[in-house]
């Protein structure tokens, strides 16, 4: 933003000076000005460039034209808009564009007859120079283009060696949890049938004090597998690592907020992979529609000791809300849990906020399941 003010500054003083220094018509050359004005913040649209530089030009021949200006001030005029054009077109629409200037300024120097030898030998200058600094520019954007590919290729291929390394994981505690299953659960089973047996033959009150133990025993033993076969995602922790993770490879800078007595919630396996989620699609979601890198995000506590979250990021303009898929998939998991969410637009921010069900409702939910 600040380029673009300055370039319109002294772009409106380069004319401001010809008008003043040696226009005849001032009214006249006011309104060349307002033209010429109105193309040069045309520019910022990047669309025609080439032609509008052309109309720039030829606004100073009519100018000198039709004025009859004496001074040397249009030549700087038209250098200030090929020094710009040099960061603006690509190199042929450059070269183009010198050899047209140059026509332009070896007519006016015919026209005033004066200095015709110096403007020549001073043009050629200009053009070497522009040309260099036009290859410069042009070489720095190609290597900024090829290292924004190679970012993007490192980071696909880090994901790919993240999911690789997560599923062959998930793939080794699914076989441990099956072996557990196959070998511990079946023997406990077993002994548990033996210990009934033994009971009813012989009548001894130590054999129904085992069977409960047996009972807990296999049970433990089932929720360890159910454990190791559910993906290993570890609360409020998995969460920083995931803002640590975007922010390395994305460039993303996320405020993060945990307010006071959320770390003290404890988070079953799938609120921990809900809640793990829920922040993954919003941070996602933020990257990929807003034009912000800034997003916030707060933890916190409710009042039955729910763990809440807020997700906030800056927005251009809002628009129509629709369930995309990861959306959908979000709002899903949510469902599934019993818990609460809302998305939401304001005039600056989109919001999504929610809650995840973890103390008075979890309580109830674990003592319908120890009766069962």
């Amino acid at each position: 933003m600040a380029l673009f003010f300055g370039r319109i500054s002294l772009f409106s003083c380069l004319w401001t000076i010809v008008i003043l220094s040696g226009s005849s018509f001032i009214s006249f050359s006011i309104s060349l000005f307002a033209i010429s004005f109105a193309l040069f913040c045309l520019l910022s649209l990047e669309k025609h460039s080439i032609y509008i530089y052309v109309a720039l030009s030829l606004l100073s021949i009519v100018h000198i034209t039709a004025v009859g200006t004496k001074e040397f001030f249009i030549l700087l005029y038209l250098y200030f808009l090929i020094i710009d054009a040099a960061f603006r077109l690509n190199e042929r629409q450059l070269n183009g564009y010198l050899y047209f200037n140059l026509i332009i300024t070896i007519f006016y120097s015919v026209l005033v007859e004066n200095y015709v030898i110096e403007v020549m030998i001073l043009d050629i200058f200009f053009v070497i120079l522009i040309l260099s600094t036009n290859r410069l520019t042009t070489e720095r954007t190609e290597l900024r283009h090829m290292y924004e590919q190679l970012l993007g290729e490192f980071r696909k291929n880090k994901r790919i060696h993240a999911s690789a390394e997560r599923s062959a994981r998930l793939e080794e505690r699914t076989k441990i949890a099956r072996d557990i299953h196959d070998s511990v659960g079946h023997r406990l089973t077993a002994l548990m049938m033996k210990m009934e047996i033994l009971s009813i033959q012989n009548n001894k009150q130590d054999y129904e004090e085992l069977k409960p133990m047996a009972k807990e025993a296999l049970e433990e033993t089932r929720e360890a597998v159910k454990a190791l076969q559910n993906e290993e995602i570890e609360g409020i922790a998995s969460v920083v690592q995931l803002i640590r993770r975007l922010e390395a490879e994305s460039q993303l800078m996320v405020q993060f907020t945990l307010k006071q007595g959320v770390l003290s919630i404890p988070l079953k396996n799938k609120q921990s992979i809900t809640l793990y989620r829920v922040i993954q699609e919003a941070l996602t979601n933020a990257m990929r529609h807003s034009s912000y890198r800034e997003v916030q995000v707060v933890l916190g506590r409710s009042a039955i000791g729910d763990v809440t979250f807020e997700i906030r990021n800056r927005i251009h303009e809002a628009r129509h809300l629709h369930d995309g898929f990861g959306l959908t998939n979000m709002k899903q998991r949510i469902k599934e849990i019993d818990g609460s969410l809302h998305i939401y637009q304001t005039e600056q921010d989109f919001v999504v906020t929610g809650a995840i069900p973890c103390g008075v409702k979890e309580k109830e939910y674990h003592v319908a399941d120890t009766n069962r």
